[in-house]
């Protein structure tokens, strides 16, 4: 069952907070009319269920969970799902290899959770056994896996929800302004009435770099981020982060601490940052190379 929406008047701006994808999330509705901040916060969160529901591979109803199940005559998805199995496929190909919706299995070798404890050897072979996007059958209608593999679609998830969601609003009501905030990621809706940006804080980026005053402002667009704040493990002084190389099962070396990305859509700046956490070292000069705006905190 979904949890309430916590609707509350702030200032000049109605916010509904609820919670999606084990995160909070939320939504500013600039109106004074209570009833249209009501509608719109409900907009948002159905969306955000609707996409957890469907693509979750926490729970045991979703798409996600029926392909990880190996079938061997493969799993026939609907046309939604085949736009982001195909996203991944180019994702995986823009990145030679280092974004890949398999890797989630080396899960079971790491645990990000602030402590000391590196995998041992022997597991984290194992599980790099079942991790390669080049060995999944997908026609764009099945997709079938080895027994063993898995598909994780969680590092474009959130992003694709927060886009789906800003384009449930706008059919519905179009002309709001709103901003949707589903743990981080973000995308404008409509404009302010006073045509003032939204002044965002980037937690990821004012954790990472120590600065809590760590302010962007947005008149439009989306904002994605990917960083270690929260997912890492810390040995001997050397800080190993949760972006993972898929060809070792190691952290990326040097990777920064955080990088966030301006772009049209959520979905988009995602692509971008998590892109460019993989290049490690060659981070920003990869960002330059995208003509977008973009923050890097270093590690």
């Amino acid at each position: 069952m979904n949890e309430p929406i916590l609707l509350q008047r702030k200032t000049d701006v109605w916010t509904g907070r609820f919670r999606a994808m084990a995160g909070p999330c939320e939504i500013l509705i600039d109106t004074d009319d209570r009833a249209t901040a009501e509608a719109v916060a409900r907009k948002a969160a159905d969306e955000a269920w609707r996409v957890e529901r469907k693509f979750s591979r926490y729970r045991d109803d979703s798409v996600v969970h029926r392909i990880n199940q190996c079938p061997p005559e493969g799993v026939e998805v609907d046309e939604e799902t085949g736009r982001l199995l195909d996203f991944a496929q180019r994702l995986w190909e823009m990145s030679e290899g280092k974004f890949d919706v398999t890797s989630g299995v080396l899960r079971r070798a790491w645990t990000f959770d602030g402590s000391d404890r590196l995998p041992a050897p022997e597991t984290l072979h194992d599980a790099l056994r079942h991790v390669g996007w080049d060995r999944v059958n997908w026609t764009g209608r099945s997709i079938r896996l080895d027994p063993g593999m898995e598909i994780d679609l969680g590092g474009i998830g959130k992003e694709f929800a927060v886009d789906r969601a800003a384009a449930s609003i706008e059919a519905a009501h179009p002309g709001a302004g709103a901003l949707v905030n589903f743990g981080g990621d973000l995308m404008c809706i409509g404009k302010r009435r006073d045509e003032a940006p939204w002044r965002v804080g980037v937690e990821a980026l004012a954790e990472a770099a120590g600065d809590a005053g760590q302010r962007i402002d947005l008149s439009g667009g989306a904002i994605a981020t990917s960083g270690d704040a929260h997912r890492f493990l810390l040995k001997d002084d050397v800080r190993y982060s949760h972006i993972l190389d898929p060809s070792t099962g190691w952290p990326v070396p040097d990777a920064p601490r955080a990088v966030t990305v301006a772009a049209g859509s959520c979905v988009q700046a995602g692509m971008i940052a998590t892109l460019a956490m993989l290049q490690g070292s060659a981070a920003k000069a990869f960002l330059r190379q995208q003509g977008v705006p973009f923050w890097v905190a270093d590690g």
